[in-house]
């Protein structure tokens, strides 16, 4: 493997044009992606690596450059795009670009399919050819510039090794019959929908994680949600690091009336109640004087669909144990759910529900179908 040490930088239009000529003409190209969502309230993408052999690239999106040619690469259906873990990276690219993809690689989950128990990049580096990442990079704020020479070769190496690295694993999913699976879910990850650019208006049952609690709290849990929205997004911080989930819960459970009494909540730290007690006071005063939002109606499942649903689990994960890969491998799970839904079971049917995912229907769609018709009819 030829090993070069010294990425290239592109930020100019010159320097774009350049990195599309040659990676035009390649077979292969490998992708990723690194954002700044654990520094800022808005995330976005602040650097995309491409590496194909004899060069590695640093696409700076922060630059004053049109990246819109990038799509000639990622829709291109001759040139295969390597990622690891593709999914992340293609909701935010289509997210903040609009790219869209085909003829994609991914090799985390071609790992996953064939049953390796450690799928990070890191460990499958170090596995197959004895190459240590930093892992202090992996929560670095990426939107600083100039970055550091220790942080472009970070970069650099989360794409350098990847096209080595498919080929090994493509050629013992070749040997071992899988490649068709494979297939199967690289299509699947390349419809994966772009992220929304800007975020509903978060909701007090989305902290809490339910919406069983007391009314009064849900008010003021709503008003406490809405002040760390605020604070976040005059501050360009991630909300969690304004103030976590669990302190929003803690003082909504607590309904402090002074800020002595907010002193003594649990987990918020001098520092917090310094720089946000008044305005956490004024919130909870808000959120008592109104009613919180309703949560959503959701319909509760049939006890059919339940039945269906948890026959269905037991059988992939027992499926996953006789192939020795994680069940989710077997039948993903809104294709499981989907099936649990189903109230006509014949072979028709639960073909059209898996037609996207022909491996699948022609291994276990067999097996599927008796299970559903014998559940059905005990």
């Amino acid at each position: 493997m030829e090993d070069s040490a010294v990425p290239i930088w592109v930020a100019t239009p010159a320097a774009l044009r350049r990195m599309m000529n040659h990676l035009l003409t390649c077979e292969q190209v490998a992708v990723d992606t690194e954002s700044n969502g654990l520094h800022a309230y808005q995330e976005q993408i602040c650097l995309i690596q491409f590496s194909v052999p004899g060069a590695d690239y640093l696409v700076d999106p922060l630059a004053s450059v049109n990246l819109s040619p990038l799509d000639e690469i990622f829709a291109n259906p001759r040139i295969e795009k390597v990622f690891h873990a593709a999914e992340y990276d293609i909701l935010c690219l289509k997210r903040d670009f609009g790219f869209s993809f085909t003829h994609l690689f991914d090799t985390m989950i071609a790992a996953r399919i064939l049953g390796r128990s450690e799928v990070g990049l890191a460990a499958l580096l170090e596995e197959t050819f004895g190459v240590t990442l930093d892992k202090r990079y992996q929560r670095a704020n990426w939107a600083r510039r100039p970055l550091p020479p220790a942080m472009l070769n970070y970069a650099r190496l989360d794409t350098h090794y990847l096209i080595d690295l498919r080929n090994l694993l493509a050629k013992e999913l070749a040997e071992r019959g899988l490649s068709a699976l494979a297939e199967e879910d690289f299509v699947r990850v390349c419809e994966t929908p772009a992220a929304p650019a800007e975020a509903r208006h978060p909701m007090w049952w989305d902290v809490a994680d339910t919406t069983d609690i007391p009314p009064l709290q849900a008010r003021l849990l709503q008003a406490l949600v809405e002040f760390r929205e605020q604070q976040a997004r005059f501050a360009n911080l991630p909300t969690f690091r304004v103030l976590s989930n669990a302190v929003l819960m803690q003082i909504a459970e607590a309904n402090p009336q002074t800020l002595e009494d907010l002193a003594e909540v649990q987990g918020l730290s001098y520092a917090h109640l310094e720089r946000y007690g008044l305005g956490i006071m004024e919130a909870l005063r808000r959120g008592r004087e109104r009613p919180a939002p309703q949560p959503p109606n959701h319909t509760r499942p049939n006890h059919q669909m339940l039945k269906r649903l948890e026959m269905l689990k037991r059988w992939r994960k027992d499926a996953g144990r006789r192939m020795g890969v994680e069940s989710d491998v077997i039948l993903p799970r809104e294709t499981m759910q989907a099936l649990a839904q189903c109230d006509v079971i014949t072979p028709e049917a639960v073909e059209k529900q898996m037609a996207h995912l022909p491996w699948r229907w022609k291994t276990f769609g067999k097996e599927i179908v008796q299970l559903l018709v014998k559940e059905k009819n005990p």
